[in-house]
């Protein structure tokens, strides 16, 4: 029986397209970009072509675009390039409760060296109120970083609005759009710093990028060489650079149809199972989220019981982000909203098809029956 995958929020299937980009700078085209001779020029043409045509994609400037190795340390480059390069003028930094744990854990190392940090609450619908990140700011603020799309629930934030609320404190506004980016066109001029990672839109694992708008100045984190201007130094990845421009070409040119598909089978699986089982509850507003997430609960029962079925059938999903797989507790980001019982997360792709989403809907039902079973049993 073949997998079926549905964990496209953790990680997705290289496009084969990229794929075919990339080689050529993984064998032949080899050189160091840093290098002066040929091969070298080479892999600088490369990188500079990519930079120029993912800031076109963002409607940005090339040189505000740098690479980094992932979107964890784009995230880590940009709030504490911010925090260490501003320090002098305020060392608080507002943030929310259901952050990926690449701003949270920056976080809170920058409280142990004396910042001080505001988690805004979240509302029950996975929506931060714009009026609580008002409520937050005060004269000594000097970020506010708030994720576009949360990773868990796949809810969408107002964050074009709460980026205009800082630029009107004259606070700088950072925004980690890993998740957003393989769902919508973003027009990363809205923002002061933004993130994002190649493999959660078909592109190679290990490569992201950082978005920080002319006139916008960061520290340095990484001690190093004069790659990427200094902020991000070490040897360029020059294949993954090109894998995710294309990938990102290639997403965009095709978005609407993605969207379109993810959401009919999305929408499909959760009529099934709204059918089939009782006491589902749907983690985020439904409105409001990217096209292929359903995050659910079902309740009186561990969603981990559940996951073993899934996975013992080839079916592929989530309990919630790939980096905190190994916490069996309630995640953070159901906590957040005020959910006590653990869930599940499907994140389909446009390769998925109705057939698989029948055999997921069984599964899952047909775990619910043995699980109860056994209780009844005992």
């Amino acid at each position: 029986m073949d997998n079926i995958y549905v964990d496209n929020s953790s990680t997705t299937k290289i496009d084969t397209r990229v794929l075919e980009k990339m080689m050529p700078y993984l064998k032949e085209n080899y050189g160091n970009a840093s290098t002066l001779y040929e091969l070298g020029k080479i892999s600088k043409e490369a990188i500079e072509k990519s930079r120029k045509d993912i800031a076109k994609i963002f409607n940005v400037d090339e040189k505000e675009i740098y690479f980094t190795g992932s979107g964890t340390e784009s995230d880590n480059i940009a709030i504490m390039g911010i925090a260490y390069k501003y320090k002098n003028k305020g060392k608080h930094i507002i943030t929310s409760k259901f952050e990926h744990l690449a701003v949270l854990n920056t976080c809170k190392k920058l409280e142990q060296e004396g910042f001080e940090i505001t988690y805004v609450d979240v509302e029950k619908n996975g929506i931060i109120n714009v009026n609580k990140i008002k409520e937050a700011i005060r004269e000594d603020t000097i970020l506010i970083s708030i994720m576009y799309v949360n990773n868990e629930i796949g809810t969408i934030q107002n964050v074009e609005e709460i980026s205009k609320i800082a630029k009107e404190n004259n606070i700088y506004f950072h925004t980690d759009a890993v998740q957003a980016i393989p769902h919508m066109k973003i027009d990363a001029s809205n923002f002061d710093l933004m993130s994002g990672s190649a493999h959660k839109f078909n592109g190679p694992k290990g490569v992201g990028l950082l978005y920080v708008k002319k006139g916008v100045e960061i520290s340095n984190i990484i001690c190093g060489g004069h790659q990427e201007l200094g902020i991000r130094p070490g040897t360029e990845n020059v294949a993954g650079i090109v894998g995710m421009s294309e990938a990102l070409k290639i997403t965009y040119e095709n978005i609407e149809y993605k969207n379109c598909k993810e959401r009919k089978l999305r929408d499909y699986l959760l009529e099934k199972l709204q059918k089939d089982i009782k006491n589902i509850e749907i983690n985020g507003d439904m409105n409001s989220r990217i096209s292929n997430n359903l995050n659910i609960s079902f309740s009186g029962i561990d969603s981990s019981q559940i996951m073993l079925f899934l996975s013992m059938n080839g079916i592929c999903a989530s309990s919630g982000s790939a980096c905190n797989s190994s916490n069996k507790e309630i995640s953070h980001v159901l906590k957040s909203i005020g959910q006590n019982t653990s869930s599940i997360r499907i994140s389909l792709s446009e390769n998925n098809n109705f057939y698989e989403m029948d055999r997921i809907a069984y599964v899952i039902k047909k775990s619910i029956d043995i699980i109860n079973y056994k209780k009844r049993c005992k």
